[in-house]
């Protein structure tokens, strides 16, 4: 080595001990700060049911790279709920078959699943989940899809170990393995649960019996010749179906070394049981929500995209009240489309793309061998129009309003429900005499 070629080789060698220490710093302090995006680049959400287990996989499918972290508060993995009031009580379906997504699929996802967890508070300045087991979980976006409760029933007695509520799993192994064959049931609410539940239990040979505070059962969810249909079926295959009933309390017993219970109600009539269901309806989780100073109202308040007053936070499914645009008013509803396509909404929106929620709401349930498809929602409707026959366990009823079809139910009848979904999405004014033509094709008004 030449002498010039020293000095130019400590020369460079004297630049790089000036500059060295400042890039390793430099350096360091960027790889510290990429760990730290890494560990926060997560999507969290908090709930165990469809819509949960919907977001996962359209994280994925829109390319979501970040971690993805799941709580939900029961052991199990999401599940289909529908079922547990059908073909889980009869015994025809098992556990591993109602699962939404299987496991393997939330592990190709790199999903962290905290299942059987609790969230006890959302920190939203720190931005990160405290959770019941300790520790805590940070987010850079979280989703709230939390669902409902069972609304208790505010009456003496109610918690005994024979009065039960189905929302669950575990509700359900508990009433069947309390339940004796052959037993008698009572079941205190004639909406979609305490009529599903009565049809499951009476094709099993379990004596049911089914009080309602109203005049007819279905009163919140349809109308009066729909609930006429449903009552006459359910007394045909033998339910006790007893309407305006107004229960006082219920007393607990030992009969044959079992206890059962003993419902007293207000005109001074006892009916006893071995066991009690009561369905009278559910009430949002929203209080993690409302804790964390989120905007509440019936459920957690979002706007179009479905995030909340936070806008790092989303809320979806039942735990939600949104503003339909179809509707033009405030909604909170119990509907597994409904949370399905609500998760997608918020994936869309996590990621940028701003996606306005507007689906048709609709709804379904499986009774004997009728299945009731609702599109819409019928309330403030001025005007019906059935097309079919009642008698014969096929036909459809339309809501109007002003002329506007808002909503329909459909028996066993789905061709019909297809259609009307998509004529009350359009704001359809049809002509009643085409809608009652069983000869005429709906689709023809498209």
């Amino acid at each position: 080595m030449s002498w010039k070629d020293l000095r130019l080789c400590l020369f460079f060698a004297q630049i790089e001990s000036l500059i060295a220490p400042s890039l390793r710093g430099s350096l360091l302090l960027f790889n510290q700060y990429h760990q730290e995006l890494l560990m926060t680049d997560s999507i969290v959400i908090v709930g165990g049911g469809h819509a949960a287990a919907e977001a996962v996989t359209a994280l994925r499918k829109k390319g979501w790279a970040g971690g993805i972290t799941l709580i939900g508060d029961e052991p199990s993995l999401p599940y289909h709920r529908p079922p547990l009031s059908k073909a889980y009580f009869k015994g025809e379906v098992e556990h591993e078959k109602l699962l939404i997504r299987s496991k393997v699929v939330y592990e190709n996802a790199q999903v962290d699943l905290k299942l059987g967890t609790r969230v006890t508070r959302i920190d939203r300045e720190a931005r990160c989940l405290e959770l019941s087991e300790g520790g805590s979980v940070a987010y850079s976006k979280l989703m709230i899809a939390t669902g409902t409760r069972a609304r208790k029933i505010p009456v003496e007695g109610a918690g005994s170990s024979n009065i039960h509520y189905l929302r669950t799993l575990a509700d359900v192994d508990r009433i069947k393995a309390q339940l004796p064959p052959n037993g008698r049931l009572l079941i205190v609410g004639a909406g979609y649960i305490g009529l599903e539940v009565a049809a499951s239990a009476v094709q099993q040979g379990i004596n049911v019996t089914v009080l309602e505070a109203m005049d007819r059962v279905l009163a919140r969810v349809t109308s009066p010749m729909v609930s006429a249909y449903f009552q006459k079926r359910h007394a045909d295959s033998g339910v006790n179906i007893r309407l305006n009933s107004r229960l006082v309390r219920f007393d607990e017993f030992i009969r044959d070394g079992r206890p059962c219970v003993k419902a007293v109600m207000y005109d001074g009539c006892e009916h006893e049981f071995d066991s009690a269901i009561v369905g009278i309806g559910v009430l949002p989780n929203s209080e993690l929500a409302k804790v964390a100073g989120l905007n509440c109202d019936n459920g957690v308040l979002v706007n179009e995209f479905n995030q909340t007053s936070d806008p790092q936070i989303y809320a979806v499914g039942d735990c939600c009240n949104f503003y339909s645009l179809l509707y033009e008013r405030d909604i909170r509803l119990e509907s597994v489309p409904n949370a399905l396509e609500q998760a997608k909404v918020a994936v869309l929106s996590m990621l940028g793309e701003n996606v306005s929620y507007d689906s048709v709401p609709w709804f379904w349930s499986d009774q004997y061998d009728i299945k009731l498809q609702t599109a819409g929602l019928l309330a403030g409707y001025d005007d019906y129009v059935v097309r079919g026959d009642a008698a014969s366990d096929k036909f459809s009823v339309f809501y109007l309003k002003q002329g506007r079809l808002i909503a329909m139910d459909a028996i066993n009848s789905p061709a019909d429900f297809m259609v009307s979904k998509k004529l009350i999405a359009a704001k359809s004014r049809p002509d009643k005499v085409q809608l009652a033509d069983i000869n005429f094709s709906l689709k023809s008004l498209l």
